[in-house]
């Protein structure tokens, strides 16, 4: 790989890390900032904090297909720069807001900015060989990690001077990375490869997920990706207040497991990904980690002991390996002028995750607290449940490809076959 190319990458990496940070770095500042407009009443600032995080999901649903597909038509390069210097945009308008409008604008602004992940992973598709996409998506996976490990931590800490600094701060670094990418970042998608018009019947969620039903085996990775990013909710829903209620765990102890759970998502991502899908094959590596990651719930939720809650960490991390196998796999089942639509379909599944999963983990855990009921491991149990049904899907996928390989290879053996 060229020098260009390697700059390029770092640089479709470094912007994924800042997407992720848009969403981090406002959990421990945002409340503040909400509360303050609203006089100190903490009652309507929890209310307008749920409605700023289903705005963000809601932009991303809605705006993760659009860019996808305006990728797919027009290049990769100008629509991964317009999303950085927006997200630089967004940030300054929170740094400056006068009013609850405007900071409801930006955090809007920063939902849509976000939505280029699609775009950066598209990016990746383009320029990464079939074989090597899982370790290049692992990869991706840890700056994912890392924009929610050092987001929350950079929000905080430079929250308690000035609860705008964390966004002036991530605006300039933004707009520092977007103006670096006019410099190194060439277009991935050449001209004969892209869509011949911008199709809006395909630029929005009903008409992007059309894609995913196109192809049996993309529908059943699809709902396996669903189904892995409802579970994911509830670490950003329970986790908290239950190891607070179960353990008795204080704020320092929270921050101190959460960023373990970080940092091991990070190792997995980042070091092993690659390696374990060389070794098993990207097939049974996606089965692996499915198996963990709800084996991995199921600990959390028995576990009678910190040191064994601590322990089931470590199992549920590699759950990470399923999801860069997975979206590997998702990308070998279309063309390269379909790449920017698959990663769309892909990010409105996660909006749909976003909105949904918090209620359904926080009503579970609601319900099952009640002393008549005493069960608040139930939330650790369903994200498990969640996980072994996604199992069972990718299980009879993986066995349907296979089958379907065997039979391409009889007809054409000088076929290779797409592990």
């Amino acid at each position: 790989m060229s020098t260009k190319r390697h700059a390029a990458t770092g640089f479709i990496f470094v912007t994924i890390v800042l997407d992720m940070l848009a969403f981090g770095i406002a959990a421990p500042t945002l409340p503040k900032l909400i509360s303050d407009f609203l006089g100190g009443n903490t009652a309507r600032a929890s209310e307008y904090l749920g409605f700023f995080i289903t705005t963000f999901a809601l932009m991303q649903f809605f705006f993760s297909p659009v860019l996808g597909m305006l990728s797919d038509r027009f290049g990769r390069r100008p629509v991964v720069l317009l999303s950085n210097f927006g997200l630089a945009l967004d940030y300054f308008i929170m740094a400056w807001a006068p009013s609850l409008r405007w900071l409801f604008l930006g955090r809007a602004l920063a939902g849509l900015s976000a939505s280029s992940v699609s775009t950066a992973t598209a990016y990746i598709s383009d320029v990464t060989p079939p074989e090597k996409r899982s370790k290049a998506f692992g990869l991706l996976g840890a700056a994912f990690g890392i924009g929610f490990v050092v987001g929350p931590a950079i929000g905080g800490w430079l929250g308690m001077h000035n609860p705008r600094l964390p966004f002036w701060v991530a605006g300039v670094g933004s707009l520092i990375n977007a103006c670096y990418g006019l410099f190194v970042l060439p277009e991935s998608l050449a001209p004969e490869r892209r869509q011949p018009r911008f199709d809006w019947s395909k630029a929005n969620p009903l008409g992007a997920l059309r894609l995913l039903r196109s192809h049996a085996e993309l529908l059943g990775l699809a709902g396996v990706n669903l189904l892995g990013y409802l579970a994911h909710e509830v670490y950003l829903t329970v986790f908290i207040l239950y190891s607070m209620y179960r353990f008795g765990w204080n704020q320092r102890m929270v921050g101190l497991s959460l960023a373990v759970v970080g940092i091991s998502q990070i190792v997995v991502s980042g070091a092993l990904v690659g390696v374990v899908a060389k070794w098993l094959g990207e097939r049974r590596a996606l089965l692996a980690g499915l198996f963990f990651g709800a084996v991995g719930f199921a600990m959390f939720g028995w576990a009678p002991t910190t040191v064994m809650f601590l322990v089931a960490i470590g199992v549920n991390s590699l759950w990470t390996l399923a999801g860069p196998t997975s979206q590997s796999l998702m990308t070998q089942r279309v063309s390269a002028s379909e790449q920017g639509e698959l990663q769309g379909a892909i990010g409105s599944l996660r909006g749909i995750a976003m909105i949904v999963g918090p209620q359904m983990f926080s009503l579970t855990f609601a319900y099952f607290i009640a002393p008549e009921r005493r069960m608040p491991s139930a939330p650790w149990y369903l994200a498990a449940a969640l996980l072994a049904t996604s199992f069972v899907i990718a299980f009879a996928v993986a066995k349907s490809q296979k089958k379907n390989d065997a039979a391409g290879n009889a007809l054409s053996p000088a076929k290779a076959e797409v592990r």
